[in-house]
């Protein structure tokens, strides 16, 4: 199980250049960024809805408006991960947008897990960790540079 797993994050990973290369070139097309953006995120809704009607419906509950205000601000999130991918793919490459929102991931992953903000398990910052990210940006820079 665990093979999958890791199979579906590479596979999850390879699609963001692709998605970054593919939002940048509907960019030159509609002539925006932001409608790039858009076009995308509805694009990727109107799967997810079809997705969800057909494997197991739809059934709104009540407990989902007492969820906290945070929960809520994901598609936010995503829309500006993929307003920003959609604007550096073309003027830095797909491999410094990659790896520059890599170390965006890294250092925010540790701080989530050393902190156990948004309610993760929380993981003791070590010296390996940082030593891992370390090492991450100086691929990201190697990458960038060469």
């Amino acid at each position: 199980m665990a093979f999958v797993l890791i199979l579906f994050a590479i596979l999850a990973g390879m699609a963001l250049p692709t998605q970054f290369n593919v939002n940048a070139q509907l960019k030159t097309i509609v002539g925006s960024p932001i409608i790039a953006s858009g076009i995308s995120f509805t694009v990727g809704a109107i799967s997810l809805l079809v997705i969800s009607l057909f494997s197991s419906g739809i059934h709104i509950k009540k407990d989902w408006l007492n969820a906290p205000w945070w929960m809520w601000t994901g598609g936010i999130l995503g829309a500006f991960y993929v307003l920003a991918t959609t604007i550096l793919m073309p003027r830095i490459g797909a491999a410094a947008t990659v790896g520059y929102v890599l170390v965006g991931q890294i250092i925010i992953s540790i701080l989530i897990d050393h902190l156990g903000l948004i309610g993760a398990t929380t993981q003791t910052l070590s010296f390996p960790r940082i030593l891992g990210a370390v090492l991450v940006v100086i691929g990201v820079i190697l990458v960038q540079k060469f």
